[in-house]
């Protein structure tokens, strides 16, 4: 199998040791890797993958077991058991011998509330507004509870259905994700991957190879199919939830409790949406233990699945075991920059190679978009071998 080909040049250097804005728009623009390239990036970022690819596969698992199985259900109190209702599964559950499956609920909410790209426009479609109405008539005869609540709540169950959407094409996301993580991860072993700048390139490749895949959604209801995101929505992978899942989970976030106030006279959280950074690429290692920044139950998964190279090098550290989950979260934030990289690649509008003065034009508004919100974040970390 060919091996993937690595960047013709090294990778830039910041002075200082942080990147500006400039400076990001003349790496993303040369081709270059936001993370250095060293051996021990190398081992962490792919490493990190592989766990974080094999928890990916059962929040992607739950997330569509609970848009399917879980329709409408107003008190969902199984939802994360995905039908094993046994009661040696419940027990562990209790004991929280399991995965973490409020991260996968967070990232879900995230996506509803900030709502950007094609998935959310359609959700705000006349099409999808009839799809819900010919769900919630036929639910409505079958279920007397929500017949009993759609008069009182007329946009509960709409809602509903709306965020069952997100579950779904968030699950789909996560589907092909952990896929891609875990193929790369045979990669690096078997000689394919080499280096950063072949780890981007690698899931560049796949995220664009996924870029069309469709995003659809249906549910039965009494033996009839109905459907919540139909083909003719035109909802792909990349642009519809792909790139709305960077900009939600990796860039805004929600604020945390216990890391901002929430009083409306302190002014610490802005009014503005699209300004928020509590993403993933913005989090400090910190081990709180709660789903959003840093997203230390996500961690804690991770932690359940590290490959073994991994965690003998967290363990050959100095406190050990004592702040794994800690170092899990930088190695995390490492990776995390080397998707955003991959994805800022395959959505360049032309290629970088453009000899043309308009598309050169459109190529560097597009590096300067992603450089203003990356130059803020932790970039830090992309030098740091920690």
């Amino acid at each position: 199998m060919r091996p993937i080909p690595r960047s013709p040049k090294p990778p830039l250097t910041y002075a200082g040791g942080r990147p500006s804005s400039g400076d990001l728009v003349e790496t993303l623009l040369a081709g270059q890797t936001l993370l250095a390239e060293s051996p021990d990036h190398l081992a962490q970022v792919v490493d990190v993958l592989e766990s974080y690819g094999e928890v990916l596969d059962a929040y992607s698992i739950n997330l569509i077991y609970q848009a399917e199985k879980q329709f409408l259900n107003p008190f969902p109190v199984f939802r994360f058991l995905d039908g094993d209702l046994s009661p040696a599964k419940i027990w562990r559950h209790l004991l929280h011998d399991r995965i973490n499956f409020e991260y996968a609920e967070y990232c879900q909410k995230a996506m509803l509330w900030h709502g950007t790209g094609g998935l959310d426009a359609y959700l705000d479609s006349e099409a999808f507004a009839a799809n819900c109405a010919a769900i919630v008539a036929r639910k409505t005869r079958r279920d007397p509870l929500l017949a009993a609540l759609n008069p009182l709540f007329p946009q509960f169950l709409t809602e509903l259905i709306r965020s069952a959407a997100t579950t779904h094409a968030l699950g789909q996301f996560w589907r092909v994700m952990s896929d891609l993580f875990l193929d790369l991860a045979r990669a690096e072993r078997d000689g394919r991957v080499d280096s950063i700048a072949a780890v981007v390139t690698f899931i560049k490749e796949g995220l664009v190879a996924a870029a069309g895949a469709p995003i659809t959604y249906a549910v039965e209801i009494g033996g009839t199919s109905f459907w919540v995101l139909p083909p003719e929505a035109g909802l792909t992978f990349l642009g519809d939830v792909a790139v709305p899942y960077v900009e939600a989970v990796f860039l805004r976030g929600t604020p945390f409790l216990g890391t901002v106030s929430f009083n409306a006279q302190a002014q610490q959280i802005s009014p503005d949406q699209a300004k928020f950074m509590y993403g993933a690429l913005y989090a400090d290692p910190l081990p709180t233990m709660g789903s959003g920044i840093p997203p230390s139950l996500l961690m804690q998964d991770m932690y359940r699945h590290l490959p073994e190279r991994l965690r003998n090098r967290y363990l050959s550290g100095i406190r050990g075991d004592g702040d794994m989950r800690v170092k899990i979260c930088m190695s995390f934030q490492k990776a995390m920059f080397c998707v955003t990289n991959a994805a800022i690649a395959g959505t360049f509008p032309h290629p970088l190679t453009t000899q043309a003065p308009v598309e050169q034009a459109a190529n560097r508004a597009h590096a300067a978009a992603w450089a203003a919100r990356l130059c803020v974040a932790r970039t830090d970390c992309l030098d740091d071998p920690g």
